[in-house]
């Protein structure tokens, strides 16, 4: 069946929907949460997610001059890291304006107004645009950027296989791309440990900080229907992606897939 019909059963958590819902629906969790996004990031992982962000910004490498899309981007993140590691590597090599340029693309208005809104984006005003877009249909040319980045947004896409398939087409050849998201554990028993932190602690947070239990139990329950760490670097190579790499972060809680488009 076409991952375009509308009709073919996708996850949304542990309920089965199709695809028009889980788009709708998934928009509707980030609107609910876009105003406490970061703060809740912050309380779930103990403020981790910031070193895997940093380890994904290390490993892709940026360089003065290139341009990065952050896909799902969301408050603006790795679009901010990528141009301070550029900016970085600039300096290094004595250089002034480094010319490098991040866009952050996100289907959720309300997560890009919120990061739009961080008071430390500021001096990156004339660097880092927002756009509100598909990322099964992104809003781009063929061939446009350096690198492209996702970050705990790839298991939210409906049609994962359209993205990807997108991801490779707006890359340049050569171009390189980094997921990070949240995986599975490398270790039965330390899965069991955080199944059960996962969904006895962080849905009583969300209603606590953010009002909004519903959407940390979609959280929870969307971790556990995505896809094992080599089925998910599978699915990159049949997308288009070369040279494909796994690295589990904190035993399998979050992993980052890199690739390549030649």
């Amino acid at each position: 069946m076409s991952t375009e019909n509308a009709e073919e059963v996708h996850s949304f958590g542990f309920e089965d929907v199709t695809k028009d819902e889980k788009v709708d629906r998934v928009k509707g969790v980030f609107r609910s949460v876009a105003s406490k996004y970061d703060i809740m990031n912050d309380l779930m992982s103990a403020g981790i997610h910031r070193l895997w962000k940093a380890d994904t910004m290390a490993r892709l490498n940026p360089q003065p001059g290139e341009t990065l899309l952050d896909v799902a981007g969301g408050t603006g993140d790795l679009a901010k890291a990528f141009i301070d590691r550029a900016a970085k590597a600039n300096r290094r090599r004595g250089g002034r304006d480094h010319g490098t340029r991040a866009i952050v693309c996100d289907i959720n208005d309300a997560m890009l107004e919120a990061g739009k809104a961080r008071a430390d984006m500021a001096p990156y005003e004339e660097m880092i645009s927002w756009v509100c877009g598909d990322a099964e249909k992104l809003p781009f040319e063929s061939n446009q950027f350096d690198a492209l980045t996702i970050a705990f947004g790839i298991r939210n896409v409906a049609g994962r296989m359209n993205a990807l398939k997108d991801f490779a087409r707006v890359l340049k050849p050569g171009g390189r791309l980094a997921i990070l998201e949240f995986s599975h554990m490398t270790a039965p028993m330390l899965q069991d440990a955080y199944d059960t932190y996962s969904f006895n602690v962080i849905p009583p947070m969300g209603a606590l900080v953010a009002g909004d239990r519903e959407s940390y139990q979609y959280l929870v329950e969307s971790i556990r229907r995505f896809p094992k760490q080599d089925v998910f670097k599978a699915e990159l190579e049949e997308a288009g992606f070369s040279n494909v790499k796994i690295t589990n972060f904190s035993g399998g809680i979050a992993a980052l897939h890199t690739g390549w488009v030649l």
